[in-house]
């Protein structure tokens, strides 16, 4: 079914994970679009976001945010057109980047919207990725936890995934050497010859901790995590004294029901960290930083007009693909940003 005016489609949390997330965990459903009462508007959602970070509010164990409720919409970042407005501040064909989640429309009081405007209004989807979420978590880890300097080394797990690739772009433009991890031969091509990284190697090559070493013969200054397991392995003996490393995921443990197996690690990596003076701190991209949003817009914002930062989109048609996609995500099988086309763009 297409995006149309006469019902509102959803999906909906069916039921929580138990491991990697499967279709039954998802719903599909329809219902009467909602009407905007005194001070409300109608939002038409045309971009939705799928990002890592939705397997977590798939589960109910304790975490930075409220879980999804059963029954519920699934959460998502969404660029949306204002259909009807009673509000003053709002008009109908008006761009602007909400949390609607996963439906076509979403009654609003206006709070906690952002009115789309200069890329973002010529390029509505970049509002989820480039100048969006995604590129605000790899610009501020890096920037503030990072501390990049020139001549040191940068490496970027999943290098050209939403965040990573900001990373790696920020990094070079910041004097430093940048170095990817990426799945596949594709995308580690990709990562040098269009998004200017020095090296990538592919996490999935049999040695891959020898390449790693072999990338990074002055050792790690900076890695910026988001993959952890067998990524993280092959960093830690590459790090160098007082190394900082930016933590916003660990995408390899998300689908994880147990500990792994194997001897505990712990004391080593505590050791290491007071051994070499190393920085690792985790962060939450709009808790901690989201007085500074507009900071990163002022500086990335020319940048991604010039073209210095650019990031690959994977737009996906029709709200009915979105759990497949999602699933998919996880699996890393999506190859930049993953969007997913809603409606049409049109007011």
């Amino acid at each position: 079914m297409n995006q149309n005016d006469k019902v509102n489609r959803k999906v909906v949390l069916a039921s929580r994970p138990d491991g990697a997330p499967t279709a039954e965990n998802f719903r599909l459903e329809t219902a009467d679009i909602p009407a905007p009462g005194p001070g409300e508007l109608l939002l038409r959602t045309v971009y939705m976001s799928l990002d890592p970070y939705m397997r977590g509010r798939m589960s109910d164990a304790p975490s930075y945010a409220d879980p999804v409720p059963i029954d519920g919409v699934m959460t998502a970042g969404t660029v949306s057109r204002v259909v009807s407005s009673n509000n003053k501040d709002y008009r109908p064909g008006d761009w602007v980047l909400s949390y609607a989640g996963w439906q076509d429309y979403s009654v609003s009081h206006g709070e906690g919207l952002e009115k789309l405007a200069g890329d973002s209004l010529q390029h509505p989807s970049w509002a989820l990725g480039v100048l969006g979420m995604p590129g605000f978590t790899g610009y501020m880890g890096l920037k503030d936890i990072g501390q990049p300097q020139a001549g040191e080394t940068v490496v970027v797990g999943a290098a050209t995934g939403a965040v990573g690739s900001v990373v790696g772009q920020v990094a070079k433009l910041k004097g430093c050497r940048a170095v990817g991890v990426a799945s596949g031969a594709e995308k580690c091509r990709y990562a040098v010859d269009t998004l200017g990284f020095d090296a990538c190697v592919d996490r999935r090559a049999d040695d891959f901790a020898r390449q790693l070493a072999d990338a990074c013969p002055d050792g790690i200054d900076i890695y910026f995590e988001s993959v952890g397991g067998a990524v993280f392995d092959a960093v830690i003996p590459l790090l160098n004294t007082k190394a900082r490393i930016p933590l916003c995921g660990v995408i390899a443990n998300y689908n994880s029901r147990d500990l792994p197996d194997g001897k505990d690690r712990l004391p080593f990596l505590q050791a290491l960290l007071l051994r070499k003076r190393i920085r690792m701190q985790g962060f939450i991209i709009f808790q901690d930083y989201g007085d500074r949003y507009q900071e990163f817009v002022d500086e990335v914002g020319p940048w991604a007009s010039a073209g210095k930062v650019i990031m690959r989109e994977d737009i996906v048609d029709e709200l009915e693909s979105a759990p497949q996609a999602f699933i998919d995500m996880l699996q890393g099988k999506n190859f930049g940003k993953l969007v997913i086309r809603v409606g049409e763009d049109n007011a």
